[in-house]
């Protein structure tokens, strides 16, 4: 089968096609045809071996060859112990843990996955799994009124951050760089702010600040929130991370705020949710473009670089 493969970290000229043999599923485990794998953050950062973590199971060289968690597509076999599906059935999940996505074929444990619904199409479903579980996790506590800021808003869980958080009737304010500001009120937002321009930390207060590229002073975040208010940060900086749940924390504390990490859980329980509501027509999916298996470092480039509106998906046909 073809696939993208990588053997160091690196630029995503590291990258190649190769054939390679396709996997066997293991017990508890499905071999599912790719359709389409939509691209996160975590696949640029897994890329580079950037933030150090990223190199979580591999310090010096990657764990896993292929890149892609988000996948979509038909069951083509299964291994000993899988009960939930059968040859032919159409799933898409989150394969965060054995990745393998920018491939024909990736092996993935049966319970990362969830059945299709007929009304999307496999290259939408590809773009919720994570997406879905962070904007709706990061949103969870939003109510009526609420003010909330939303860092990182133009991307693929920024996207859904907005429109949940504008269903809840908060009033919302994008952050994101400037050829974002309009596709940002496209999707609800009430403010939009290029955060090159303007020191979104000062804009406030807001009841809520979901940050998806936290890089700025645990005193900055403190200073954007009302008293009350809540922070939670998703990615960003080892260094920034860990002022947010040491010195945040305590400062949170002594200031009555609450600032902290965002500890996604992952799973079909925690996207089918969004699923439901793209189906329903509450929640809108917003695809920036498709491209080929040929195309994944020029994809990966343009979401990394912090250009894509939306989600970026890779069909391996």
């Amino acid at each position: 089968m073809r696939a993208v493969v990588y053997d160091r970290y690196g630029p995503p000229d590291v990258l190649r096609v190769e054939q390679v043999r396709m996997p066997t599923p293991g017990p508890g485990q499905v071999l599912v045809e790719v359709v389409a794998t939509s691209i996160n953050l975590s696949d640029w950062e897994c890329l580079r071996g950037v933030p150090l973590y990223a190199r979580i199971g591999g310090l010096r060289k990657p764990a896993r060859r292929i890149l892609g968690s988000d996948i979509a597509g038909r069951v083509h076999a299964v291994g000993p112990g899988v009960t939930r599906f059968g040859v032919g059935d159409e799933v898409y999940g989150d394969n965060l843990g054995l990745m393998g996505g920018f491939a024909e074929y990736a092996v993935a444990p049966e319970s990362v996955l969830a059945h299709k619904p007929e009304a999307l199409t496999f290259a939408e479903t590809s773009t919720l799994p994570q997406a879905a579980a962070i904007a709706l996790q990061g949103t969870a506590e939003v109510g009526k009124g609420h003010r909330m800021l939303i860092n990182g808003a133009g991307g693929g869980s920024g996207s859904f951050a907005i429109q949940l958080a504008k269903r809840a009737c908060a009033h919302v304010t994008g952050v994101d760089n400037a050829s974002k500001l309009a596709f940002m009120r496209s999707l609800g937002a009430d403010e939009v702010v290029d955060y090159r321009s303007t020191d979104f930390t000062r804009l406030g207060p807001f009841d809520h600040v979901l940050d998806l590229v936290a890089h700025r002073s645990v005193f900055a975040y403190r200073r954007a929130l009302a008293r009350g208010g809540r922070y939670r940060c998703v990615g960003g900086s080892v260094p920034t991370l860990l002022r947010v749940v040491t010195i945040g924390a305590l400062l949170g504390r002594l200031t009555e705020r609450s600032l902290g990490v965002l500890a996604v859980k992952q799973g079909p329980a925690h996207f089918e949710p969004l699923t439901e509501r793209c189906v329903a027509g509450d929640v809108q999916i917003r695809i920036d473009r498709t491209l080929g298996l040929d195309d994944v470092p020029q994809a990966l480039a343009h979401v990394g670089g912090g250009h894509a509106l939306g989600k970026v998906v890779v069909e391996p046909a």
